[in-house]
């Protein structure tokens, strides 16, 4: 897989999602909130923001938001996080939303028995309405130079048109030599009331052809692609890696286009005790997996995928070998899930340093 070199692009990752205000009532239930703390948030926007924060990475977002004091206040958020805004469309607002208004995403984080909940009121919103034609993607990929462009399944199931956003966008990136990385991030909530499964298959099953880098975790795979792992057992969380690669290989033989398949390797024993890991693979190395890392202590899941795969770039981008480029994903994913909000406050240093094997001795 070629990578388009740093000095003739202006960017090393570009990113294209919905950027939505979460709302996140700490220790306590949605149900019951009385005060609730803001971050900003998104599939493919944590993976932007992580690249840039953690690893200092040249990142930038394409998005749209209305023009009032959410969508201002999330444009003050993501600029605490460092990424390029030049592709934000304004889109003017109509006073009480009736056309054109910014996501919401309520979340609470689950503890022991009880697991995280996330209610999202989206409907309508300025990044759901963008079109293919909104933005130049010759200018962007051709002109500007982009290295990597991402984006995933929870923004091509915001709308009819975002499909088509998406498929613009990859075929403009294919077109400048830019690698191509999708997560499926299967959200049942965001299908149900559009075909379910069976038009998550058909979305995802399109794009999925235009994509250099295919990243999900079981559910994924099955739910939007429609390949059934080969497990012996009765759930999810008990499948091992090895019935998971005998399933990548099944995707990877379909999919000839796809360079590399990546994972997060995850049971979940209690919403703050999961098992952790990740697997990833590619025609020339074949099967590579991250550390495994037992009964990993979680203060705030959401965002640990999203991590994983901006460690995975990272590890890509700079160079390094698959093997090793898995380690900083699943490290730098590890590390985002001890912290509240959808983003990581993860540190370089400290993501070499767990892919070092450090542990969780005080640093002084």
């Amino acid at each position: 897989m070629r990578i388009r070199g740093a000095s003739e692009c202006r960017y090393d990752l570009v990113a294209l999602g919905e950027v939505m205000l979460r709302l996140d009532p700490g220790e306590g239930r949605v149900r019951t909130a009385r005060s609730l703390r803001v971050w900003e948030g998104g599939g493919e926007y944590n993976v932007a923001r992580g690249l840039r924060r953690c690893f200092g990475m040249r990142t930038a977002i394409v998005t749209a938001l209305a023009d009032n004091e959410v969508g201002r206040l999330l444009e003050d958020l993501m600029l605490t996080g460092g990424v390029d805004l030049s592709f934000v469309s304004w889109v003017p607002y109509d006073g009480v939303g009736r056309r054109v208004r910014n996501g919401l995403n309520f979340t609470e984080r689950g503890f022991g028995v009880r697991g995280a909940v996330g209610v999202s009121d989206r409907g309508h919103t300025a990044a759901s309405q963008l079109r293919p034609e909104d933005v130049d993607w010759d200018h962007l990929f051709g002109t500007l130079g982009v290295r990597w462009f991402h984006t995933g399944g929870i923004y091509a199931a915001l709308s009819e048109t975002t499909p088509e956003v998406i498929e613009a966008a990859m075929t403009a990136a294919r077109r400048h030599g830019t690698v191509v990385s999708y997560d499926l991030n299967y959200r049942p909530s965001l299908w149900q009331d559009i075909g379910g499964k069976a038009r998550a298959q058909a979305v995802n099953r399109r794009l999925a052809g235009l994509v250099d880098v295919m990243i999900g975790n079981e559910e994924d795979f099955t739910a939007s692609l429609g390949f059934e792992v080969p497990d012996t057992s009765d759930a999810l969380d008990d499948l091992d890696s090895a019935n998971f690669r005998r399933m990548i290989e099944e995707v990877a033989k379909e999919y000839d286009n796809f360079e590399i398949v990546a994972t997060t390797l995850r049971t979940v024993r209690t919403a703050t005790s999961n098992d952790w890991g990740a697997l990833a693979w590619s025609r020339d190395t074949g099967f590579v997996e991250a550390t495994h890392r037992a009964r990993l202590e979680i203060l705030d899941r959401v965002g640990g995928g999203d991590s994983f795969a901006s460690g995975l770039i990272y590890g890509l981008l700079a160079g390094h070998d698959l093997a090793l480029a898995v380690e900083y994903g699943a490290a730098h994913g590890a590390l985002a899930m001890t912290t509240p909000g959808d983003t990581s406050m993860a540190s370089l240093a400290e993501v070499e340093r767990l892919v070092r094997g450090g542990g969780a001795r005080v640093q002084r």
